[in-house]
């Protein structure tokens, strides 16, 4: 249905002599904030008549990377023991990845992260630390650290961030996200609607989506003024769409395959567009080679 660009214009029925056509509803006013996590930015989906909110609160130049001794895992190891990248049950997965997964808290919202490297190297979303005056994070043991923004990558939704005062932390194991096939099992992990540690399961449903993220105050603009807010879109291409429930606060954690080997970070959600901006099975992730070549030009930029 094409929206109109008059959003103020009287509805007028298209017979007037029919009772039953009744005016529409008017629109309902702006949601208020939703708590401490961040409602983030609503997407078109191509092809789709249902939005997308990116789900905390969305390719960079390909970079030859290889291991650094700097505790960075960049191969592609069976990071749950016994498993196979189709096997490995769900509790297994879990367990093996959680502690890799963090939850990232901001002055205006919160969201999730993913640890690479031991030191304290986290990456999540751009989206998540956009604007941040301060940083901080929690392990899944509870404890908390303060972090600093390296950098960010917007056009491809990535930014880095740097713990302080930690070590020994255990890094995610990358897999391969150009091997994913429609229908493999995946976990999505991170701290939906600030709950942390929370595990979700699903199957990878299409690969190659394009989505184009927007902030989810401009949605609630009239539609001849989207766009033209500070908040400028991005285009996630190649995008994983996943059934795995992902909701406001799962931005920037980890979707992970059946050896808990890190494959995607989960960046929106679809909705109905309706007041409910919750799950409704079509999540989307960016696929994880993409994520780790944006990533190693990000730390490279920033000497960490």
């Amino acid at each position: 249905m094409t929206e109109s660009n008059e959003p103020w214009r009287q509805w007028t029925p298209p017979n007037p002599n029919a009772p039953h056509l009744q005016p529409p509803a008017p629109p309902a006013p702006p949601a208020a904030r939703r708590g401490r996590w961040t409602l983030g930015r609503r997407i078109a989906a191509v092809g789709a008549a249902a939005l997308v909110a990116v789900g905390s609160g969305a390719a960079g130049a390909a970079v030859a990377l290889s291991a650094t001794g700097d505790g960075t895992v960049y191969s592609s190891p069976t990071a749950v023991s016994g498993a196979s990248t189709t096997g490995g049950s769900t509790a297994q997965v879990a367990a093996a990845v959680s502690p890799s997964v963090v939850s990232v808290a901001t002055q205006s919202g919160s969201g999730s992260g993913v640890i690479i490297r031991s030191d304290g190297v986290i990456m999540t979303n751009a989206h998540v630390v956009a604007g941040a005056s301060a940083v901080t994070v929690k392990f899944s043991n509870g404890k908390t650290a303060r972090a600093t923004v390296v950098g960010s990558d917007a056009s491809n939704d990535i930014a880095v961030l740097k713990a302080a005062g930690v070590s020994g932390l255990k890094p995610v194991t990358f897999g391969n996200s150009d091997g994913l096939a429609v229908g493999d099992a995946v976990l999505a992990i991170g701290s939906p609607l600030g709950l942390d540690g929370s595990v979700t399961s699903g199957i990878v449903s299409a690969l190659g989506r394009e989505i184009k993220e927007s902030d989810e105050q401009d949605q609630q603009l009239p539609s001849f003024l989207r766009g033209q807010t500070p908040q400028e879109q991005t285009v996630i291409r190649n995008a994983i769409q996943t059934d795995a429930a992902i909701n406001p606060g799962n931005s920037g954690g980890a979707l992970v395959n059946a050896a808990g080997q890190l494959v995607g970070i989960n960046t929106a959600i679809a909705t109905s567009g309706g007041s409910s901006s919750g799950n409704i099975g079509v999540g989307f992730a960016i696929p994880s080679n993409t994520a780790r070549s944006a990533a190693a030009e990000i730390i490279a930029a920033g000497s960490v």
